[in-house]
């Protein structure tokens, strides 16, 4: 059955985008079908042997677990937009990530798909897209957080790194520190802010000018006022959006780990757990639809790299990306069902908005 999609909710059709996503699915293909055994100098044959090997039961405890994970995200939800409750909140997530994995532009759609689902329970417009906001900077920095915790724990540990990881965790570090001083220094300073906006504005303004001549949007403006909405729903509930956060990327690591350890990787603890931040850094890259084939195709390097066992590292990094990724397509076909069936009600009209609005 075709889920129904929201109000509002365009899927992009156009033939750029189309052919992104057509080679961007092949890329992913050619990764898993051929990368993934070639990097790791193993067979399709061997590692089906050992995925074979996994019992239906641990799978189903696995698949349990992964709703845990999905579940302590509603933390960061709910944390973000005032009325909602954890129950719709993961109906959102579910529906997001099966989008976002599923369609061209996956992102932008399941960003749109949020924002109409919350609209159609009746939250406003300025509720909800602050709470993308927020979530969308709470997500990026614990991406890039994870990897600087691992590479600081391996050296702290006394792993020597290739001279390749060593560099791109320089370069991450130092991106990360950036990104993250940026924001903080936003959020604390109306002074900075007001500076990062004219910066902005100096680099963006002609951009926008040039495409609508009539435009009087200043950057400026948009940053102040983003400032105020973050600073007030990070005061309300901060601590409820960075414990969901935790609890998510905690658990998926604990799924790693009992994954790995059923295939036979019996690597250290900070080793995986470098794989794994790794890993879910690359999720976030735009070349395939949710980073497929890129991810498991450096999780494997990096774990026969480390000495896991060829077929096993393999085994477990497919295993690990069915249960957490394309178990989300079925999930995200039930969020969408749930969705349909659930009350809606009208948003406030433009200039009417409250502070936030409960859905009925």
């Amino acid at each position: 059955m075709t889920p129904v999609r929201p109000a509002g909710v365009q899927v992009p059709t156009h033939r750029r985008q189309l052919l992104q996503f057509g080679l961007g699915m092949g890329l992913a293909v050619v990764l898993l079908v051929w990368g993934l055994p070639y990097f790791a100098k193993t067979s399709w044959g061997d590692i089906w042997d050992v995925i074979r090997g996994v019992p239906p039961l641990h799978v189903v405890g696995f698949q349990l677990l992964m709703l845990a994970g999905l579940y302590c995200y509603t933390f960061t939800f709910t944390g973000s937009l005032r009325g909602l409750t954890h129950g719709r909140a993961l109906i959102i997530n579910l529906c997001g990530s099966s989008v976002s994995n599923l369609l061209p532009g996956g992102g932008a759609v399941g960003l749109a798909a949020t924002y109409a689902m919350c609209r159609s329970w009746g939250f406003s417009r300025r509720a909800t897209s602050t709470s993308a906001i927020v979530t969308g900077v709470w997500n990026v920095l614990a991406r890039i957080a994870l990897p600087v915790v691992a590479i600081l724990v391996l050296m702290a540990g006394g792993v020597t790194l290739p001279k390749a990881l060593t560099d791109l965790a320089v370069a991450g570090t130092i991106t990360g520190l950036g990104i993250i001083a940026a924001v903080a220094g936003m959020l604390a300073s109306e002074r900075v802010a007001q500076r990062l906006g004219r910066l902005v504005d100096r680099v963006v303004g002609p951009l926008v000018r040039r495409r609508r001549p009539d435009s009087t949007m200043s950057v400026e403006d948009v940053v102040g006022d983003l400032r105020a909405r973050i600073i007030d729903v990070v005061r309300w509930r901060w601590w409820s959006m960075t414990l969901g956060m935790v609890g998510f990327f905690g658990a998926y690591y604990v799924l790693f780990v009992l994954v790995m350890r059923e295939t036979g990787v019996m690597l250290p603890l900070n080793l995986l757990f470098a794989a794994y931040a790794i890993g879910r850094l690359l999720t976030a890259v735009g070349i395939t639809p949710g980073g497929v084939g890129v991810t498991e195709a450096a999780t494997t390097i990096v774990l026969v790299g480390w000495g896991a066992g060829n077929a096993e590292a393999t085994a477990g990094v497919v295993l690990f990306s069915i249960i957490t990724h394309l178990m989300e397509v079925p999930l995200g076909g039930l969020g969408w069902l749930l969705w349909s069936l659930s009350t809606k009600a009208e948003p406030p009209a433009e200039g009417e908005e409250p502070v936030f609005a409960r859905p009925a």
